[in-house]
């Protein structure tokens, strides 16, 4: 089957052979089957290794004591956390995938923002992913322990725990796709970046909203906490787009060819 990746669209010479519509479909039917082995392949693997996946995210939280509500809980719990695992780091291959099926079809100029773009939200995901590891979820979980010491002993569903990280996780990680935003919205002309300096007053209170929306707990810390990371992300992203954000995207462009 021929493919976009068989051409060559860095020469300067005029490509006048396109590929028919239902080569594209199957190319892309191709892309998406290796993308779902590559995630059941990773699930497999952290299903196998589930009892290190566990340690580690019980590592935010000391003395307490994790039960099950019946017999087949913890297991169903194991199998969820294989699955956004290998989902996790199967993505960057996802996207390469989606890369090299967009590629052909892109202009150079397209292929300096896109590309990046791409990249560039993955690493600020998995940054959100880190910020709520090491910060978010000790902050939240320790407010609840010392709201109840010498009250009650902490005795803790496996399975509500893992979903409460869950979310913490995931609404960390896209809350870190602001600049993304951003950038877009400011390439797409539809705002500048001295009007997006200029609504930092309903940028606050938004961000107060989101903090107290995405964040699964009802404590203030952790609200506060992630308010101040969409703070701090939406100013970088302002910077960013007004520091000559097409030669950013150049050298990053180069960086990612080299």
């Amino acid at each position: 089957m021929v493919k976009n990746s068989d051409f060559n669209f860095t020469d300067n010479a005029t490509i006048t052979l396109e590929l028919p519509f239902s080569e594209h479909i199957e190319e892309l039917r191709q892309r998406f089957f290796h993308i779902f082995w590559i995630i059941l392949l990773l699930t497999v693997v952290a299903f196998i290794e589930v009892k290190l996946l566990v340690k580690i995210l019980e590592l935010p939280v000391d003395n307490v004591k994790f039960f099950q509500l019946s017999p087949g809980e913890y297991f169903v719990s194991t199998v969820k956390i294989s699955f956004y695992t290998g989902l996790l780091f199967g993505s960057p291959f996802a996207i390469g995938q989606i890369i090299l099926f967009l590629l052909p079809g892109l202009t150079k100029k397209e292929t300096k923002v896109i590309l990046p773009l791409l990249l560039s939200s993955l690493c600020l995901f998995g940054l959100g992913l880190l910020f709520s590891y090491y910060a978010l979820i000790p902050a939240a979980l320790n407010f609840f322990l010392n709201y109840s010491d010498e009250v009650i002993e902490p005795l803790w569903s496996f399975d509500q725990y893992f979903e409460f990280i869950l979310v913490l996780f995931y609404s960390t990680g896209l809350a870190f796709q602001i600049p993304i935003i951003q950038i877009l919205l400011g390439l797409l002309n539809f705002v500048s970046a001295q009007q997006m300096l200029g609504a930092w007053r309903y940028v606050i209170l938004v961000s107060t909203i989101i903090g107290a929306v995405l964040t699964p707990s009802t404590d203030p810390l952790t609200q506060l906490l992630l308010s101040f990371a969409i703070l701090l992300l939406y100013f970088s992203g302002v910077v960013v787009f007004s520091r000559n954000c097409c030669f950013f995207f150049d050298c990053f462009f180069l960086l990612i060819v080299s």
